[in-house]
């Protein structure tokens, strides 16, 4: 596995730096969350996946910097259980998934058409990242809770008997009407 620095050099050399994003470029985005992962305490593999979160595109940000075909690469950057982090992340169509997520645990997986069922430890990460990201893009793009805010409350609330505690009060300190 690499070191936080070597992914963050990874990240720069295949564009990051150079996509759009709220709050400057994707770049600044995956380092916020993935900082913001760490302060919240989640575990060192949920923070190197908040770092990559993005590297397989995502259904809000289809935009891949990594084929999937090539997830031996982001394995040797980040640990087997990270990428399997990123890619499910990456893979979850939310608006299948969303809603349902803490009723079914399930996660339909929008790259292979299939229902997916993560265990618990993998779904409290899955939400917290979850959570984290759509928190960093929130209060880069204030519009977003403007349009989105009581679907956010909605959605964290359902979330919050399995996601982590502090992300859950990060979330609720954040969508404060």
């Amino acid at each position: 596995m690499s070191t936080n620095n070597g992914v963050r050099v990874w990240l720069r050399r295949h564009g990051a730096e150079q996509i759009a994003h709220p709050g400057g470029n994707l770049y600044a985005h995956l380092c916020r969350v993935s900082e913001r992962l760490a302060v919240l305490g989640c575990s060192g593999d949920v923070q190197a996946a908040g770092l990559t979160h993005a590297v397989y595109g995502t259904d809000g940000f289809d935009l891949a910097l990594l084929d999937r075909a090539d997830r031996a690469v982001l394995q040797d950057l980040v640990g087997a259980d990270a990428e399997e982090l990123v890619y499910l992340y990456g893979a979850c169509d939310r608006s299948r998934s969303w809603r349902e997520l803490a009723k079914t645990g399930q996660v339909f997986d929008r790259f292979v058409r299939q229902v997916r069922t993560p265990n618990a430890a993998q779904l409290r990460s899955l939400m917290d990242l979850s959570i984290v990201n759509e928190l960093d893009v929130i209060e880069h793009d204030p519009a977003v809770v403007e349009r989105h805010g009581t679907y956010f409350r909605e959605l964290f609330a359902s979330w919050a008997p399995l996601a982590s505690g502090q992300v859950i009060r990060d979330a609720q300190r954040v969508l404060r009407p």
